[in-house]
């Protein structure tokens, strides 16, 4: 399978058991660029115990690829850069860089997060569906409950009802997702720095299960499969 991530960590914060049960996929990062060395400080930055943008993004990356390797999943980063760090690309320009990625994939099935809350996140679903629309193949895809973000109330709901306006159905998931032994569990501990700032009740949603949905719709090359 090939997963979108938003940044490192959040493919196996939401699908860490479905990586486990998915060894040889693919996780692509897409907000994994390196900021100049002279990048201000953000506030998140700070509070995960970094010195420099620049830093923490290197750092993230090491902790991804350790988090990673533990699964047996192929990392693959995106130089675009976090928001926090600047401006972000257009839906159209995210889409475009996508659409070349997945069509180097081998038609796998394609994992994408709902988009809930953090604008990276939503910036990414939709650039995904964009691509997908554009890709002449027999494609299946999936949504995943960004976590910690799928907490928050109503976030959910109002992703399912936009999607229902663009002609698109979200299901709950039938695919059979095993929880894999403490395997999850472990990967996330490399995300060292994450979890420094997440807070108690982001580090209870790691804990709760995982939700995926299957996504039907006549949308180009998009198929709920």
């Amino acid at each position: 399978m090939v997963i979108l991530s938003p940044h490192p960590d959040d493919a196996v914060f939401s699908c860490g058991h479905l990586l486990a049960n998915r060894p040889d996929s693919t996780v692509v990062t897409v907000f994994a660029g390196l900021p100049e060395e002279d990048s201000p400080l953000t506030d998140w930055d700070e509070r995960c115990g970094f010195i420099s943008g620049r830093v923490a993004m290197q750092t993230r990356r090491d902790e991804d690829a350790q988090a990673l390797g533990l699964l047996g999943v192929t990392p693959l980063w995106l130089d675009f850069l976090d928001a926090q760090y600047g401006s972000s690309p257009s839906p159209h320009e995210l889409g475009e860089a996508l659409l070349d990625t997945l069509r180097s994939l081998d038609d796998p099935p394609v994992v994408l997060p709902m988009g809930l809350f953090h604008s990276d996140h939503l910036l990414v679903h939709e650039a995904a569906l964009w691509a997908l629309r554009r890709i002449v193949a027999n494609w299946t895809v999936h949504l995943y409950e960004d976590i910690p973000y799928r907490r928050l109330p109503g976030l959910l709901q109002q992703r399912l009802q936009t999607l229902a306006t663009l002609g698109l159905e979200a299901t709950p998931s039938t695919m059979v997702v095993s929880p894999v032994e403490r395997l999850k569990a472990r990967a996330v501990s490399s995300y060292v720095s994450q979890l420094r700032a997440l807070g108690a009740e982001g580090l209870s949603d790691l804990t709760r299960p995982e939700r995926l949905w299957d996504l039907h719709g006549a949308c180009g090359g998009v198929d709920g499969g």
